[in-house]
């Protein structure tokens, strides 16, 4: 399969954030330091870039180790996934360790709205850089962590890396309570929600100081956030304090969800995903499948009963989709107006002719890494339009450039990159 037919090229369409009517995105003016890495803090600042705000990337002389972590990678230090979670962003290279390098960052603070940080409280805390030290710079500035653990636990500080999170969070045992295996999901399930989390939780920050005219600290801790969303799909009766809890005893786990007939259902040559949640869209199944009489089954009829009887709806379905193919099936229930999907693989995602259609993947051309295949932004906005796109920047490409904005001379950028405080390519 061609993958790559349907990807269009920036001519075709805007590329991803490409500018379009407006002001240049809903968070054009907001002024972002980022001192992430990795998945978790990057994809959080790289959804603000997205919306318009200027991201600075502060890295140390090494650079953000995401840079390298990747198999596939034109250039060192140009990793894929690095290029996916650094567009639209400006990178310096400073020494915070070194009391230059440490001042020009906090140059840059006086004139930012927002700190971003995904390392331990307490190490900026030896980097001087705590929320009252930060606070005392800039009152104006959000000061938003992404790290591990709540820092009112015994966990506070511990280090913790995405499958860590799956593992304690209950990710692990949903998979082995539902498949046997003890898997992790196959993508950074907690360092991409935690970072959507992150960047909501910054941008409602800076709605309060709009109101308010003052900063302050956000923690977004990624165990308590990966509780939060799995727990509550799965806290089932124990929802219910008291000696009246529903069924007698307390019970975590939504036993619907965790049947092994809770999947893609096999038909008689592929896989087919179905939603049959409201009773017009059960009947309908009902009708489509030549069983008119389950309408009044009382173990099927309604919503509450098909619930109650999770285990035995579930197999039904199973069992007669197994009976015909997936273009039979398509075509009757398509017919029928119910839910359904195809299960796609990653090829056919990337030739899917909807978001063709779209354009969500684009060829762009970058300076460096030359034609790229980019992931677009799935949002408008049609009064603030979207910035100009960016590719990810190289380790220190905007070292001087934010300097001069900072009020650095050209003597004193000079000065900063001979000692090491600063780097910056040649």
């Amino acid at each position: 399969m061609n993958t790559r037919a349907p990807v269009k090229t920036a001519g075709d369409r805007e590329a991803p954030g490409a500018a379009g009517a407006g002001t240049g995105g809903p968070l054009a003016g907001v002024r972002v330091i980022d001192l992430t890495s990795v998945v978790v803090g990057p994809f959080a600042t790289q959804i603000l870039a997205d919306h318009g705000a200027d991201v600075i990337k502060v890295e140390a002389p090494g650079g953000d180790q995401g840079r390298y972590l990747s198999g596939a990678a034109r250039h060192h230090g140009m990793a894929w996934k690095y290029l996916h979670l650094n567009r639209n962003k400006r990178s310096i290279v400073l020494d915070l360790k070194q009391p230059d390098g440490h001042q020009a960052l906090v140059a840059l603070l006086r004139g930012a709205d927002v700190l971003v940080y995904n390392i331990r409280p307490r190490a900026m805390a030896r980097l001087k850089l705590s929320w009252e030290d930060v606070h005392a710079i800039n009152p104006r500035l959000i000061y938003a962590g992404a790290f591990g653990f709540g820092q009112g636990g015994r966990y506070a500080a511990r280090p913790a890396y995405d499958p860590m999170l799956q593992g304690l969070s209950g990710s692990v045992a949903l998979n082995m309570a539902a498949t046997g295996s003890a898997r992790y999901v196959p993508f950074m399930l907690a360092d991409r929600s935690v970072g959507l989390i992150a960047a909501y939780a910054i941008t409602m920050a800076l709605f309060e100081r709009s109101r308010t005219g003052i900063g302050q600290a956000v923690e977004v801790p990624m165990f308590e956030n990966m509780v939060g969303i799995q727990m509550a799909e799965h806290l089932y009766s124990a929802s219910f304090a008291g000696p009246d809890v529903p069924g007698g005893s307390a019970r975590v786990g939504d036993p619907r969800l965790l049947d092994p007939n809770f999947r893609p259902a096999r038909t008689r040559d592929g896989f087919l995903c179905i939603s049959l949640n409201t009773d017009r869209q059960a009947h309908a199944f009902f009708d489509v499948i030549g069983r008119p009489e389950l309408k009044t089954d009382p173990r099927f009829g309604t919503m509450t009963a098909r619930a109650a009887n999770a285990a035995d709806w579930l197999a039904l379905r199973a069992e007669v989709l197994a009976e015909r193919t997936n273009a039979h099936w398509v075509d009757v229930l398509s017919s029928a107006d119910i839910p359904h999907a195809p299960v796609q693989s990653l090829d056919e995602v990337l030739a899917d002719p909807h978001l063709a259609d779209v354009g969500l993947f684009q060829r762009v051309q970058h300076a460096s890494e030359g034609e790229l295949v980019q992931i677009g932004v799935p949002n408008t906005f049609s009064a603030s339009g979207a910035p100009a796109w960016r590719g990810a920047p190289r380790l220190g490409e905007h070292t001087r450039e934010i300097l001069r904005e900072a009020g650095y001379d050209a003597p004193a950028i000079a000065a900063l990159l001979a000692s090491g405080a600063a780097n910056a390519p040649d």
